[in-house]
């Protein structure tokens, strides 16, 4: 699926080198943009797609997309975002050990000192779509650095607490925020850079949190006892500037451009174009099986001219034209739009032929699970040469952006082999198949470089991840509050297994070290659950499922006895379970609701799950307070989590019910 794999290549050391692919008398180019050769100064017409040097010239249509190397730079970014994760989660799921010291400085119950890390966790996910959004305007590099320095400067700034109500702000609010802004580059940019090994990478990266549970739980226990709680803080301050070295490793990738230019063999042509109509007479036939999908509006073309049907005043992403509907254009594949969009399409490429020429799999009537793709073959055959600066038509070239969330599949972790748009295509046709086409005005504003107080790349991430629409599907529902329950269960475990060892017998090095046996659990979790969710027969929905519930059931469990052998196992079984949790969540979506509403699905999940994160401490610091115990706590907290399984137990079939649905409800005569 590689593209070295599918093209043939020839080096000329006196030639620009561009990559291309020939059809209908015309030919597929690929630019790629080096610093010693940026794309020129745009210039283009109204659709901000297509670009001329006259009036008169065709227009001929483009995209930017990026194609992960698979590796080279990939690996060290894989390390930088490795070590993001090792501070960033070492520090927040290592926060229980600096409850019992605050709440004896200020003397505080255990509901009032809780808010302090659980504030921490929960803006540490709620401002997920926020931080998402100025990431698709700036990159992942910039956003990573401004946040490593809110964090640093608010633990900075906790020392000088006065109360646990300052604690709330600065720590929490703040240095949550800050703490978002370097969680989500870290994780996302990984599979920027990888392809085939996707689902590795992002394994390993997100071991470091692992790791970093391991590492800083008796780190930061030796140093509370050593140097105050308060200079703990100080001290995490200073390692978490180290992810401003991380943060610059995030180097971004120049994106390959595609575009169409003019081919002068004329026998050649008419040849292909026989062909091209016979295939394209075939690929009709399949119109009727494909999903309906939705549909966009007709007066949103190919420009920024959108109704705002939204909050923000722009359309969700997957309401604009796939770089591959710009490029194909045909009648079968525009039928997921309307008739107007597709005679846009038309109108903006004449007469040109738009099936982009790549070997899609010979499988006419293939579905995937979610039934949004097409799978049609490609019209014609692809041959691969290089084209000279001589050869290339002297224009102004648009510099078309790339944005990271225009692609449907940012928020995927799992192997790209579970993609059915990804198996039925080359790799190439995969990343025009999910790359949504940035507008005119939004490709201005990357050009001025303007400051605005709110670009359009950051509307549409917003209107994108917070499209509230979604809540109109069933099977979204439930997976949205099996998120919110897990999460209101996921920290009490990590906050109170040591406090609750301590005042039960256990030895204080011993009690610490229970923490660090959920950080290993979690390295161990993350890599099976990877390899048995890899085998075709086993279903993530049940293995997410078991995990939960056994997590759940061990956690009300947990207080039967205080042996060690026992608390011991019972971390090592939590450690699995929300490693599980963890490792499915973006796979049940692809496999539930669609490759599609990925983005959107993790916007507001980021939302829900942080709600839960936000409120599952305090709720067990105010049980502690009530009942002065720490068992009804863990039973509350355990009770959570098995509800968070059996609620989406019946997940299979409410999805397929809601399809079923959704397809009679499309029928012109339902």
């Amino acid at each position: 699926m590689s593209l070295p794999d599918k093209w043939d290549y020839c080096i000329d050391s006196e030639i620009d080198l561009g990559f291309c692919q020939e059809f209908h008398g015309y030919t597929m180019v690929q630019r790629v943009a080096t610093d010693e050769r940026p794309f020129e100064t745009p210039s283009s017409d109204e659709s901000g797609l297509g670009r001329s040097d006259s009036p008169s010239e065709d227009l001929e249509p483009e995209a930017a997309l990026v194609v992960p190397p698979d590796g080279g730079w990939g690996w060290v970014v894989v390390v930088a975002s490795f070590m993001c994760n090792f501070i960033v989660d070492g520090i927040i799921f290592s926060g229980g050990m600096l409850l019992t010291p605050i709440q004896k400085e200020f003397k505080a119950t255990d509901g009032q000192v809780a808010p302090v890390n659980s504030l921490l966790a929960g803006f540490y996910l709620l401002a997920g779509p926020f931080v998402s959004a100025l990431a698709n305007k700036y990159g992942f590099r910039v956003v990573t650095i401004v946040g490593t320095l809110i964090t640093s400067t608010a633990f900075a700034l906790s020392y000088f607490a006065e109360s646990v109500e300052y604690l709330y702000l600065v720590y929490g609010v703040v240095g949550g925020v800050g703490f978002c802004m370097i969680y989500m580059p870290a994780v996302l940019t990984v599979g920027f850079y990888f392809e085939r090994w996707r689902a590795l990478a992002t394994g390993l990266a997100l071991c470091g949190s692992g790791v970093g549970t391991f590492v800083f739980a008796p780190l930061t226990d030796m140093l509370n006892e050593r140097v105050g709680w308060k200079m703990t803080i100080v001290i995490h301050s200073g390692l978490v500037l180290l992810c401003i070295i991380f943060g610059a490793m995030f180097r971004p990738i120049n994106p390959v451009r595609v575009t169409l230019a003019d081919k002068q063999d004329e026998d050649d042509d008419s040849r292909r174009h026989e062909e091209a109509v016979e295939k394209l007479n075939s690929m009709l036939k399949l119109q009727s099986k494909l999903d309906s999908g939705i549909s966009m509006p007709a007066e949103m073309r190919f420009t920024n001219k959108v109704s705002p049907h939204t909050w923000m005043g722009v359309a969700n992403n997957t309401r604009y034209p796939t770089a591959e509907e710009v490029f194909k254009g045909s009648n079968s594949h525009i039928s997921r739009r309307s008739s107007a969009t597709a005679g846009t399409i038309k109108h903006n490429l004449g007469n040109k032929p738009m099936f982009i020429a790549l070997p899609v799999a010979e499988k006419d009537e293939q579905e995937d699970s979610n039934s949004n793709i097409d799978n049609a073959e490609p019209l014609i055959s692809n041959t691969i040469k290089v084209i000279t600066r001589d050869q290339r038509p002297r224009r102004s070239h648009m510099d078309l952006v790339a944005r990271p969330f225009y692609r449907d599949d940012i928020f995927f972790s799992g192997s790209l082999a579970r993609l059915p748009q990804y198996t039925s295509r080359t790799s190439l046709g995969y990343h025009l198949a999910v790359t949504h086409v940035p507008t005119q005005e939004d490709a201005q504003e990357e050009v001025s470089k303007q400051c605005r107080l709110c670009p359009e790349s950051v509307k549409r991430a917003l209107a994108t991840m917070l499209d509230v629409s979604l809540f109109r599907s069933p099977t979204f529902i439930l997976l949205t509050m099996s998120g919110f329950f897990t999460m209101l269960g996921f920290f009490v475990p990590y906050m109170y297994v040591k406090q609750r060892a301590e005042s039960n017998g256990i030895g204080k090095a011993t009690s610490v070290m229970l923490v660090s046996a959920i950080g290993i659990a979690n390295i161990v979790g993350r890599i099976a659950c990877g390899l048995v969710s890899s085998m075709p027969k086993v279903s993530p929905l049940w293995l997410n499922n078991i995990a939960l519930s056994a997590g759940g059931v061990a956690t009300m469990m947990s207080g039967l006895s205080y042996e060690e052998y026992f608390q011991f196992g019972y971390c090592t079984i939590f450690g699995l379970a929300i490693a599980c949790f963890a490792s499915l969540r973006s796979i049940l979506v692809v496999e539930y609701i669609g490759l599609e509403q990925l983005t959107n699905c993790f916007g507001l999940f980021l939302l829900f799950q942080g709600l839960g994160a936000l409120l599952g401490a305090p709720i067990a610091g105010a049980l502690m307070d009530m009942t002065h115990s720490f068992d009804i706590a863990f039973y509350v907290s355990g009770s959570f989590l098995l509800f968070s399984a059996v609620i989406i137990y019946p997940v299979d079939y409410v999805s397929r019910w809601e399809k079923s649905r959704n397809k009679l409800a499309s029928q012109p005569n339902a």
